[in-house]
């Protein structure tokens, strides 16, 4: 069976049957032509579900106004009081972690994973896991001394060398000789 012919109503006694009487039905009941009295109501009955029908429509509206209206009128207290929506949210957040915390579920996920931490710390596998990570840590900081030793002994011969010295003084000179023409330039020296 194609499903363009299936009725696709799913209230319908005869939900994925075929239906001969099916027609297109507008979705916008403001827009459609009044239809036929539905079978079993009389007309008098039909214009009273309507009344009822626009009544009820009228109060969903008078009350998404006064909703509207009282938020408002929320918003302009916090406003005064100083609590901003931030603060709002930063409660809430608050309020609804400490109820997390509270349930039976965190609780006992809790207890749950704590066991299996003991459980886990306690093992054969876990303890020499951690005392070869241990003495692998031990050794790569003593590895890292001898070569921070080695790059300091390099660096303190390279500074005794005449090389080094040569350049040490060119640099000092260039730098003294910059001091002395600021100084003169922002009149610190006599002339």
């Amino acid at each position: 069976m194609d499903s363009a012919g299936q009725d696709i109503n799913l209230n319908s006694p005869n939900k994925g049957l075929l239906s001969d009487s099916m027609t297109d039905v507008p979705v916008d009941t403001a827009v459609a032509a009044p239809t036929p009295a539905v079978e079993g109501l009389t007309e008098a009955e039909e214009e009273e579900l309507r009344a009822e029908l626009t009544k009820v429509e009228e109060e969903i509206v008078t009350l998404r106004q006064v909703l509207a209206a009282k938020e408002k009128h929320c918003g302009e207290l916090k406003r005064k009081l100083g609590l901003s929506t931030l603060e709002g949210l930063k409660q809430n957040l608050s309020r609804s972690w400490h109820d997390v915390q509270v349930s039976n579920a965190y609780v006992k996920t809790s207890e749950k994973l704590g066991e299996w931490n003991e459980k886990m710390t306690q093992s054969d596998l876990y303890k020499r896991t951690q005392e070869t990570l241990s003495q692998a840590g031990q050794r790569t900081s003593a590895a890292l001394s001898t070569v921070g030793s080695a790059i300091s002994r390099k660096l303190g011969d390279m500074r005794n060398s005449a090389t080094f010295k040569s350049f040490e003084d060119r640099v000092g000179t260039i730098k003294l000789k910059e001091v002395i023409r600021r100084a003169l330039y922002l009149g610190q020296f006599p002339q």
